[in-house]
């Protein structure tokens, strides 16, 4: 890989490039911003599942502060680019790292949990778990779950994934909607792969392997995309990648948000209280070295609301965050460009402070083992199962009863396969019910799971 060959214009499901005030880069943060997949997002959980009142992060407000993180990100490191390796760059290679990578990195963050099915991470494994659980189901009496299914595609549902989740959602032609999904540049979607091999790559001696980004359903979007913006092939197996550099600008945002904003959130929920909070918070500023920290403790004297307390340190640790994960960076640009990076960029905050060691440990202990938060993620966990044991058995079976055949006129014509044909896959079939699920949010599905259980019934939806 070299700087000036990591970008492309050209966009997945369509050939032609417009010509507007906006750049090809601009207008995949816009086709995103104005995405139903998107929306979806305000009721899908980031932590804290279906919040009350409480206003607290969900996917779409991290989503949006991470692609904020991840604008900064793109502008400092594009930058650098120009600057340390620009010499030979022509006006448009110049131009992309200067003015475009920064939307570049803000649209990938914008769509870096599109993909995952609602309640959280308890939602991933409650898709998994389904299909461990039932293996030797029998449907219809006639053959056992594992038995529809080739091996890769087994293994994809066993390990259910929202990272190859959300390339489907991006680039799948679903029935009746626009062929090729969002149509982002392979850019941006190079941007997504975290971890760029099949599910059958997984590796967990190495961090980009250590999970999967694309389903076989995906396959050919997946080599194009690494092709078109030149990554580096891992070994002689066509399907395996080292990670695009801008992959490290992306997770960096993610990480940056994720791990400030649930100690906030906390703090406003009364899990941790806030004297905690902010002594954790004014630590890790004064460990990240901070130049101005005299003029941070002395406006953050002058704030009275607690929560206002709370936002500034926690802008001001963003802040510093954000300047170590562009400096180490850079410090490591000749390890990133060659595919010989193996690491986050924000561990090594982790590794010299301790403060930030500290919030991890509390973060744990305090918020993700909370009663209130894992009550909710196991009442989640069950409603996405369940509605699994509904769906997937009247999706495969050959003769489907009178409610099998009710259940899947509830999928909507988007996600669901065309009966008439007679060579649909059982994957296939299943990803249909995979595709709705996943797209739910937390309340829809609390909705569907109480209706079809006979809890609740309304007249009028």
């Amino acid at each position: 890989m070299n700087w000036n060959s990591l970008f492309t214009q050209e966009r997945h499901g369509t050939g032609t490039i417009t010509r507007d005030s906006r750049s090809e880069f601009q207008r995949d943060f816009d086709r995103l911003i104005f995405s139903s997949g998107l929306r979806r997002m305000q009721n899908k959980t980031q932590v804290f599942p279906l919040p009350g009142i409480a206003f607290v992060h969900n996917r779409l407000t991290h989503s949006l502060e991470v692609a904020s993180v991840g604008r900064s990100l793109g502008k400092i490191v594009g930058n650098y680019i120009v600057n340390t390796f620009g010499k030979d760059f022509n006006y448009e290679e110049t131009t992309f790292y200067l003015h475009e990578l920064s939307h570049v990195i803000a649209a990938a963050c914008l769509a870096h949990d599109i993909g995952n099915p609602p309640f959280g991470h308890s939602g991933e494994k409650a898709i998994s778990k389904y299909f461990i659980d039932n293996k030797d189901t029998f449907i219809e009496g006639r053959n056992r779950l594992r038995d529809y299914f080739d091996t890769i595609f087994w293994d994809e549902f066993l390990k259910f994934e929202g990272n190859a989740n959300g390339l489907r959602y991006l680039t799948h032609s679903f029935n009746g909607k626009v062929p090729g999904g969002l149509r982002l540049t392979y850019t941006t979607l190079a941007s997504m792969l975290k971890y760029p091999c099949p599910v059958n790559g997984i590796d967990n001696n190495f961090k980009h392997r250590s999970k999967f980004n694309f389903f076989q359903s995906e396959k050919n979007v997946f080599k194009k995309t690494c092709e078109k913006t030149n990554m580096l092939l891992e070994s002689n197996n066509p399907l395996l990648f080292k990670r695009h550099p801008f992959v490290y600008l992306t997770e960096a945002a993610d990480d940056i948000c994720y791990k400030l904003i649930d100690i906030e959130d906390a703090q406003r929920l009364k899990i941790i209280d806030s004297n905690t909070v902010i002594s954790l918070l004014l630590n890790l500023i004064k460990c990240l070295k901070v130049h101005d920290f005299r003029r941070v403790e002395e406006s953050f004297d002058k704030i009275k609301d607690t929560n206002d307390k709370v936002s500034y340190l926690r802008a001001k640790c963003i802040n510093a965050l954000t300047v170590v994960c562009a400096d180490r960076f850079m410090e490591n640009s000749h390890e990133i460009i060659n595919g010989l990076f193996n690491d986050e960029l924000i561990s090594i905050v982790n590794k010299q402070c301790s403060e930030m060691k500290e919030i991890t440990k509390v973060t744990k202990q305090q918020i993700y083992n909370h009663p209130k938060v894992m009550k909710i993620e196991l009442a989640g966990y069950q409603i996405l199962y369940d509605l699994l044991a509904l769906f997937v058995p009247a999706v495969l079976k050959h003769s489907p009863t009178h409610m099998d055949t009710k259940l899947k006129k509830i999928i909507p014509n988007q996600f669901m396969y065309d009966e008439s044909i007679a060579n649909i896959s059982n994957y296939e079939k299943v990803f249909s019910v995979l595709d709705f699920l996943s797209g739910m949010t937390d309340e829809y599905a609390l909705q569907l799971y109480k209706q079809l259980k006979g809890i609740e019934i309304n007249t009028h939806d």
